[in-house]
């Protein structure tokens, strides 16, 4: 059977291998010391669901990347290019977005496809901004990860022999 642990050890192992991240957590974010500044750009996945159908089970993963928000002492105005204003968000931003489309390419057509992990649907990320002791910006996505349920074996009246 294609189990929690596959889905989830999957998806951090493409995370820890991604140069734009720094740490992978999991779990409640609430947990998580978001004050320690060696842990950003920071990935952290909450297992949301899991819908059982009749020969798959499908996973809904909130996947986080966030990186901390590095203010300047320009000021705005007096820039030659406002429009990026006196921070490197639009940085962490976009960086943080590639982070989840390299994950989610992945799991399309990439080394997690390759082991049996399907995606049915379209993803869509939804920027993040919070204001912990950290100004932290990036996205958002859930994804809903597919994969066979191949543990047939477990069925019988009593549960005998069931892990």
């Amino acid at each position: 059977m294609t189990s929690f642990y596959d889905v989830i050890n999957s998806m951090k192992t493409y995370l820890q291998g991604n140069n734009s991240v720094n740490s992978v957590t999991f779990g409640d974010i609430l947990d998580v010391d978001l004050n320690k500044q060696t842990i950003f750009p920071l990935s952290h996945l909450t297992v949301r669901n899991v819908v059982f159908a009749e020969h798959t089970l499908s996973f809904t993963v909130n996947v986080l990347c966030v990186d901390i928000v590095e203010k300047t002492n320009e000021n705005n105005k007096e820039q030659l290019e406002p429009f990026y204003g006196s921070d490197n968000k639009q940085d962490v931003l976009n960086t943080q977005l590639n982070v989840l489309n390299g994950l989610q390419s992945s799991l399309r057509r990439g080394g997690m496809f390759q082991k049996d992990f399907i995606l049915n649907e379209n993803i869509s990320a939804d920027l993040v901004e919070e204001s912990f002791e950290n100004d932290l910006s990036g996205w958002s996505m859930d994804i809903s990860i597919e994969v066979p349920n191949t543990s047939i074996s477990d069925i019988n009246a009593n549960g005998e022999g069931c892990l």
